[in-house]
């Protein structure tokens, strides 16, 4: 059962997800998380073996502005599939973020480094991860970063529409993370699925890279001629904080024998893939 399925991410995970596994995928406007009753109603007539909880109020500088939406939302929503799950003895693995971090090491944070979220979309996954863990103790906590992909908002596409118009970009160079592929990211979550897995798991593309040098390879890759320069976060101002420096760690990933390609690459597979989702 996948909540989210008209996002980025679950438009990738209902496309992924093949036989014999049967899914079924829902939206905000098939019942609101936000709604226990309605929660429970779903998955009572479902009863699914795992529940993939996508959904979220993913907008970062809108959860900065609109905290009680983010609450609501990522929080008590979150909270309410968990408990729903247990409720109707469904396994859930639920999407967290590289945010829960507060971006001061400058080596790749582990699954059981401090959280110190800097952020209230951060604060909100954090909250969410801690309520989950005390509902359903074998819940699967995936956190991922940067995510990118087609159906949905993402960074490439929003480069991409900026170099048709302009001949220099001003990236910021100072933030560092992972770049994820949602159609790698989906084929990861699948397969944790299958492997009945536990805990909380880092799941991203390989290597890093600073959002500068994330649009430097898109462009090239799509064999734009327009330039991108490097600039700081301080000639960006925004409403939320972002981590300077949130690589998450291959470790816990590849301990359930799985390695995904390299950002550059799943870039290139993305720049390929067209527009087919729908």
């Amino acid at each position: 059962m996948i909540v989210g399925a008209s996002g980025l991410l679950g438009k990738y995970l209902m496309r992924e997800w093949t036989p014999p596994d049967q899914v079924v995928g829902f939206g905000s406007r098939d019942f609101d998380i936000r709604n226990l009753a309605q929660t429970q109603a779903a998955v009572e007539d479902r009863k699914p073996h795992w529940i993939v909880l996508a959904a979220a109020y993913t907008d970062v500088d809108g959860c900065e502005t609109n905290p009680e939406v983010a609450t609501d939302t990522n929080v008590h929503g979150a909270l309410n599939v968990a408990a729903a799950a247990k409720a109707h003895h469904a396994r859930l693995l639920f999407l967290s973020s590289d945010y829960v971090f507060d971006g001061c090491k400058t080596t790749p944070y582990e699954v059981d480094d401090p959280i110190s979220p800097q952020s209230v979309y951060g604060k909100t996954k954090a909250e969410a991860e801690l309520g989950i863990r005390k509902i359903l103790p074998t819940a699967c906590i995936v956190r991922t970063s940067w995510v990118f992909g087609r159906g949905g908002k993402c960074f490439p596409d929003t480069i991409l529409k900026l170099a048709s118009t302009r001949r220099e970009i001003a990236v910021v160079d100072d933030q560092r993370g992972c770049p994820t592929y949602a159609r790698d990211l989906a084929r990861a979550i699948i397969r944790l699925c299958n492997k009945g897995a536990e805990g909380t798991i880092h799941v991203t593309n390989g290597g890093n890279c600073t959002w500068f040098e994330f649009a430097r390879a898109t462009l090239r890759h799509a064999g734009s001629t327009t330039s991108v320069v490097p600039t700081t976060t301080e000639n960006f101002p925004r409403p939320a904080q972002r981590p300077k420096y949130s690589v998450l760690s291959a470790k816990s990933l590849a301990a359930h024998g799985m390695v995904l390609p390299a950002w550059g690459k799943a870039l290139d597979d993305y720049l390929k893939e067209g527009n087919s989702l729908p």
